[in-house]
């Protein structure tokens, strides 16, 4: 309990404290906003804060700060100091400077800031890699949510043979057409802030069945040692698992949607800030849930901590309740976060190939193939031709490797403002660090053939991890050193 409290008043004094020093740092101004100077009625509409707010918080939440933390807490009560502090000093920090610079910069997406401040050839390869990332998250979203409706809500089967399990399907993937194409304040800007407000009274009502009906929160200095029952080792597994809620790449691709809504760059720290801490609060209730309902073992029992611990949690805190909330949490937040995704890709494309998104038949032209290749990606595995493990398994690693790389570039842009660098680029050398390292012991990446006997090598992987960190932290201040301090923009990256 008294641990579970520390990481609760680290998330909410550090919003107030920390959040405010990252908005003086990069120095929010009265300047008009891209939903004013470009506005469109399309992607760039001038919207509420409260609203922008509630729709970044479902945006990058989806089941992830669920999920993610029942899984992290095989690790043990560590997760309640991790979640907290990485998401002060690592994931708010990386969506509202993010955000930001995106919002100065025009609403532009996330690869215009890779091609401003790194290079060509990172440049080139960011495109590539958010692509595969956003439509691993598409593919991941179509199967997941279909799945759960088939066979939890519907009674189905939920076989591929079945007709029942295609409508499902072909329902979903008609309303991420509809939500990709269609203007963002006429579907998400509508029902997403309702959807948003529902995954905070689900947190909140687990929350207070923890405490009411006398569920034991583990204190972290009594099981001070690594307690996953198959012994995977918390670094760097631990910080790939609990992504959303401490800090997550994918938040990237999603800032500046909201960027191209917010009325004055003064609501960045409540949009973008604000929503991180309220996932990472989410995600300690949900840690706790994890760790005061079930030992390892059961989680492991249930599946790991994915949908069926989720119904189960609701079930014995809040009762018949807690179903309805499960089922409403498990089917529509994915499915919030798989719409937004296609969404991302499409407006990531567009920026590259510089086609207007004013018009429908502009659209179409991107949403027809990147739904495809995620239909694909989604069927194949319902068809059992293609694993959801794996698919997952990669988004994960993906995912942190792209806020290593938004980090960086945040840490170049402050260098060529000449603000304080270093509150990124610290961040930033963790990060790589985590991204390396796992690479180094992910059966899905070298580990298939560094690990021997189900023994993961880190012997090797720890110091190739922090070689690299320190490697890439020595190339950041070698290049700062070597360029000119102006703020010429139109000259970075070529």
């Amino acid at each position: 309990m008294t641990t579970f409290i520390i990481g609760l008043v680290i998330l909410i004094g550090g919003a107030a404290l920390y959040g405010r020093f990252c908005e003086k740092v990069f120095g929010p101004d009265d300047r008009k906003t891209p939903a004013y100077t470009k506005e469109d009625g399309v992607d760039y509409v001038p919207m509420k804060g409260w609203k922008n707010s509630l729709i970044n918080l479902l945006n990058i939440a989806g089941t992830g700060p669920i999920i993610g933390p029942i899984q992290g807490i095989l690790f043990g009560p560590i997760a309640f100091l991790t979640i907290p502090i990485g998401n002060i000093i690592g994931g708010a920090m990386h969506d509202y400077f993010s955000g930001m610079i995106c919002l100065r910069d025009g609403g532009t997406q996330m690869p215009e800031m890779i091609r401003r401040y790194s290079t060509k050839g990172i440049y080139k390869f960011y495109n590539v890699f958010v692509c595969v990332m956003l439509l691993l998250v598409g593919a991941v979203f179509i199967y997941t949510p279909g799945d759960i409706a088939a066979t939890q809500v519907f009674g189905f089967d939920g076989k591929a043979t079945s007709v029942s399990t295609w409508i499902i399907y072909g329902v979903i993937f008609l309303y991420y057409l509809i939500a990709t194409v269609f203007p963002i304040d006429a579907i998400i800007g509508k029902i997403y802030p309702i959807f948003g407000i529902c995954l905070i009274v689900m947190a909140v009502g687990v929350g207070l069945g923890i405490f009411t009906k006398g569920y034991e929160i583990p204190e972290i200095w009594s099981h001070f040692y690594n307690m996953h029952p198959k012994a995977t080792p918390i670094w760097s597994f631990m910080f790939i698992t609990v992504a959303c809620g401490a800090i997550s790449g994918f938040h990237a691709t999603q800032s500046p949607l909201m960027a191209r809504c917010l009325k004055s760059e003064k609501q960045g720290h409540f949009v973008f800030y604000g929503a991180m801490v309220s996932e990472g609060i989410i995600a300690l209730i949900w840690a706790a849930a994890g760790c005061a309902l079930y030992t390892g073992e059961e989680l492991l029992a249930l599946g790991g901590g994915g949908s069926t611990a989720v119904y189960d949690v609701c079930k014995k805190t809040m009762g018949g309740v807690g179903i309805a909330l499960a089922m409403l949490g498990v089917i529509a937040c994915p499915i919030t976060s798989g719409d937004t995704a296609f969404r991302s890709a499409r407006l990531v494309l567009a920026d590259w190939f510089h086609l207007d998104q004013k018009k429908w038949k502009n659209r179409l032209i991107l949403c027809i193939p990147v739904l495809g290749i995620g239909a694909f990606l989604g069927i194949g595995n319902a068809l059992g031709k293609i694993d959801y493990t794996i698919i997952w398994r990669y988004f994960s690693w993906t995912n942190q490797t792209l806020a290593m790389i938004v980090l960086w570039c945040a840490s170049m842009f402050l260098f060529y403002e000449k603000k304080n660098y270093w509150i990124t680029a610290v961040p930033a050398t963790f990060m790589t660090a985590v991204s390396i390292t796992y690479f180094m012991l992910g059966n899905e990446c070298l580990g298939q053939f560094l690990n021997k006997g189900g023994v993961y090598n880190t012997a090797l992987a720890y110091p190739v991890g922090i070689v690299f960190a320190a490697l890439f932290l020595g190339i950041f201040l070698y290049s700062i050193k070597k360029r000119d301090v102006k703020p010429q923009y139109e000259t970075l990256g070529k």
